[in-house]
């Protein structure tokens, strides 16, 4: 059974991805494991190869969503892009953003803020 905070997470990163297909973008992959950390989406285009992390919330308190994307996370981010890019070499401009997406009471995204280079490798 899904715990609260996975059940927003989900629908957060559905309505990313529905976001991304809609721009043009090919989803590769969702939820990306590694040992160093996980990346929600990986898409790309014609240009692009891009990680995503999602941060979904109900109501906003401490902050925006993206706020939550620390140097830490960041850093475990960065990892895990670089491990699935030596295991599915694209001739790609890698690319990290962010989504933010905001629920309604009932679950149902109200508003989905995209930051595109959110952050960048050292």
């Amino acid at each position: 059974m899904l715990t609260q905070k996975q059940i927003k997470g989900k629908l957060g990163e559905d309505a990313a991805a529905r976001h991304l297909e809609s721009r043009g973008f090919v989803l590769l992959c969702r939820n990306y494991h590694t040992r160093y950390g996980e990346v929600d989406i990986i898409a790309r285009d014609a240009q692009y190869l891009l990680f995503v992390e999602v941060k979904a919330r109900g109501v906003q308190m401490w902050g925006t969503p993206a706020e939550a994307v620390t140097p830490e996370k960041q850093r475990k981010i960065i990892f895990a892009a670089q491990q699935y890019m030596q295991k599915n070499p694209l001739d790609l401009q890698p690319r990290f953003d962010a989504a933010e997406v905001y629920l309604n009471a009932a679950g149902v995204p109200r508003k989905l803020r995209w930051i595109q280079h959110a952050f960048e490798t050292e």
